[in-house]
């Protein structure tokens, strides 16, 4: 690992940031990658993982500078993770890189994937090709963090996302089920649907509002797993979810436990469960301590006869999370409250 990076150094490592959030919402299970190829100084090419079985960052890297008339013989490599060393879904990254001739790849993370593991740095030392990692490691790892977080506890990162009125209320009683918030905050929460791989709610949710749970204000190369928790066998047959022809997982009778149902989740590889069930749901995981992060919309509507959320701060700060930034969604406030990221 180096010591210390350059200027400049950062400054291609976060274009290799930049140009991989290009494969957002349309990679997983794999993670967002990008890389830039540096020749004398200057950018001669840039990758990114654009779509499962197509080609990886490295690859794409290399083929548009050869398609642009450089040559990659010399070149450094700056890839925000570790290049993969095995046959998958395309072939390893590393023999591309060796193949290229590169001359020395600088690596944001290094790979936590058992697959992986240090073997893909290992491989190219062992080409007799300079390798170094650090750079830029937590901004990789925000980028990242679904992919990690699975990586490292085979489980969902865990996404909350919450509406309240002016007073902290879901819902409003003296009126029929509708949305209370504003058109361009729901554009960012179909934004957010998009960047996970199962959507949560629990039966009650179902029963009062019908949703459908899908992806829809954005444009979407795939629906989300639905799941419903619904250990009494309550939802209607005649449910959107259960109709639309998007797969729809309902956890009946042999739903056990949080814990339990988040682990059959990450053994199909959902990396980002988002819950979007009401107080009650969202109560059962902050007290297990199972959320990673939470959206907390506010508006300034005020409900008639108010159904509380009982979530405030001291509920979330009781729960692990932190208040790490605020912004606006439309006429929403948003608050993210999150873990500690992991490295």
């Amino acid at each position: 690992m180096a010591s210390s990076w350059t200027a400049n150094q950062k400054g291609f490592m976060q274009r290799a940031l930049k140009v991989a959030e290009r494969g957002r919402g349309k990679v997983s299970p794999n993670p967002l990658v990008g890389c830039v190829l540096v020749k004398d100084g200057q950018i001669i090419a840039e990758g990114w993982h654009d779509h499962l079985g197509g080609l990886h960052a490295e690859q794409m890297a290399i083929h548009d500078a050869e398609e642009n008339g450089f040559s990659p013989n010399g070149a450094t490599a700056y890839v925000t993770l570790e290049p993969c060393n095995h046959f998958g879904r395309t072939p390893p990254c590393t023999e591309a890189l060796m193949w290229a001739g590169v001359n020395e790849v600088i690596v944001a993370h290094v790979d936590p994937n058992p697959t992986v593991r240090g073997s893909g740095l290992q491989a190219l030392e062992a080409a007799g090709i300079k390798v170094a990692h650090g750079l830029l490691q937590s901004e990789a790892s925000e980028q990242m963090r679904p992919f990690l977080h699975w990586c490292t506890h085979r489980r969902p990162l865990v996404t909350v996302k919450l509406a309240v009125d002016i007073n902290g209320s879901v819902d409003d009683r003296s009126d029929s089920p509708k949305r209370f918030t504003s058109s361009e905050c729901l554009d960012e929460v179909h934004a957010l649907r998009k960047e996970c791989d199962a959507i949560l709610v629990g039966v009650e949710t179902v029963v009062r509002d019908d949703p459908s749970l899908t992806v829809r204000r954005v444009e979407t190369h795939r629906q989300p797993l639905r799941v419903v928790l619904d250990p009494n066998q309550r939802t209607p047959s005649e449910a959107v979810l259960l109709n639309d022809g998007f797969e729809t997982l309902v956890m009946g009778k042999g739903f056990s436990s949080l814990p339990r149902m988040l682990d059959q989740l990450g053994d199909r590889e959902i990396q980002r469960l988002m819950v979007e069930g009401g107080p009650t749901t969202i109560a059962s995981f902050l007290d297990q301590q199972l959320v990673d992060e939470f959206y907390l919309i506010r508006s300034d509507v005020t409900h008639q006869s108010p159904i509380p959320s009982n979530i405030d701060s001291q509920r979330l700060t009781s729960a692990g999370l932190f208040l790490t930034s605020t912004e606006t969604w439309g006429e929403e406030v948003v608050e993210l409250w999150a873990k500690p990221q992991e490295s």
